[in-house]
């Protein structure tokens, strides 16, 4: 079973440079994307043989994830339950036979760490929310986590010390995540450093690969012996981030 999970910068923009053809080349079992920044009225993707599942943001054009399946889910929850959270349609839940799919778009923190604050209760809220699916069956997480866990998830990782997205806050919010019983898939694999999910567009930095790994799969640890394969398809374009891929047996 193949998994693609990858924050498109906007559905519609990234359609026709990069998303199509990644599902045409893939043709994965189920593809979660984040920020896909909805109009007001939603959307769709012509993406034939799939069944679309959305939780956009009630500001239209802002955040919002969507979930793409071959086989049509057992039950669809979209939010965590927790109104402060759920207005920006980042958490997209679909029930499986073997387990529940969690689609997440995380709060970025912002530059000035204005959000940080908010940020460390979602994260709080949304590992609550996670441990409650998994006394039901096992939980595979994916999508824009917003974090690099690891100084080698990251080419600088002394001069982002306190910036957003490599604050100790939110990496302990991550290590807190992997002491409840998570496991980052990619880490199963590839234990080196120098791969990366989103560059910043200024100084060709995707082109020197100065980057950071902030997209993820995180398992159950009861799903490790599923686990075949998670991998970063780099070289896809069409968003400031790239995708990500998990098989399980």
């Amino acid at each position: 079973m193949k998994l693609l999970s990858w924050n498109v910068n906007g559905a519609r923009a990234c359609w026709n440079n990069g998303l199509r053809d990644l599902v045409r080349n893939e043709r994965p079992d189920m593809l979660c994307i984040q920020e896909t920044k909805a109009p007001a009225g939603g959307m769709t993707l012509d993406l034939g043989g799939y069944t679309q599942e959305w939780n956009n943001a009630q500001k239209p054009g802002y955040s919002g994830t969507a979930t793409f399946l071959k086989k049509a889910p057992l039950s669809v929850a979209r939010g965590i339950g927790k109104s402060e959270h759920d207005g920006e349609g980042r958490v997209l839940t679909t029930e499986h036979p073997g387990f529940f799919l969690v689609n997440t778009y995380v709060p970025n923190s912002q530059r000035t760490l204005d959000r940080l604050p908010y940020r460390q209760r979602w994260d709080a809220d949304l590992l609550s929310y996670l441990k409650k699916l998994e006394r039901k069956k096992p939980v595979v997480l994916c999508g824009d986590l917003n974090v690099a866990h690891q100084e080698i998830d990251l080419t600088y990782p002394k001069q982002n010390a306190r910036n957003h997205g490599f604050t100790p806050e939110e990496r302990r919010g991550f290590e807190t995540l992997l002491k409840a019983g998570f496991v980052d898939a990619f880490r199963e694999f590839e234990k080196g450093g120098g791969h990366y999910t989103w560059w910043s567009r200024l100084n060709r930095c995707r082109e020197r690969n100065i980057g950071w790994r902030i997209d993820y799969f995180i398992v159950s640890s009861s799903l490790k012996p599923r686990l075949k394969k998670a991998w970063i398809l780099s070289d896809v374009h069409g968003s400031d981030h790239c995708p990500v891929g998990l098989e399980l047996r």
